[in-house]
């Protein structure tokens, strides 16, 4: 800021810093704004954001072996995108594992490839489950 005449007056490139500042949160603010309520993805065509990219990575590296490809199910346990629950019961599922009858899922709470990435795999999985996302690996939107 500068003095003139007794009073503080703000400097261009301060108005100006506050101005780019302001635009560029506005764009963040409506990238996210543009998620539908309760939707954890963003889908345009076979193009996904970041987190439904991770989600599809962490999905295949880690339950698509009992699960089946793209959420589809398999001979060992039932498809994702059929029936996906809420995310909290979802979060629950993963971390503490599920038995049901003679089927039972182990919990993957400690496991560090599934445990922090668990609502990135229920936006892939949201995405499949809605219509949103085909089948097969998906691109990355451009940010």
């Amino acid at each position: 800021m500068s003095l003139q005449h007794g009073r503080q007056t703000m400097s261009p490139w301060f108005v100006l810093a506050v101005v780019v500042f302001t635009v560029a949160a506005g764009f963040a603010a409506s990238s996210q704004a543009e998620l539908a309520p309760g939707k954890f993805y963003e889908a345009v065509g076979n193009k996904v954001d970041a987190r439904t990219y991770n989600g599809f990575r962490r999905y295949h590296g880690s339950c698509n072996h009992c699960h089946g490809p793209d959420g589809m199910g398999s001979t060992f346990a039932s498809a994702l995108v059929d029936r996906l629950p809420g995310i909290e019961v979802f979060r629950r599922n993963v971390r503490d594992g599920v038995r049901s009858g003679a089927s039972v899922m182990k919990g993957f709470a400690d496991d560090p490839n599934v445990a922090p990435y668990i609502d990135d795999i229920y936006a892939y999985l949201q995405a499949r489950a809605d219509g949103a996302l085909g089948r097969g690996r998906p691109e990355r939107l451009e940010n």
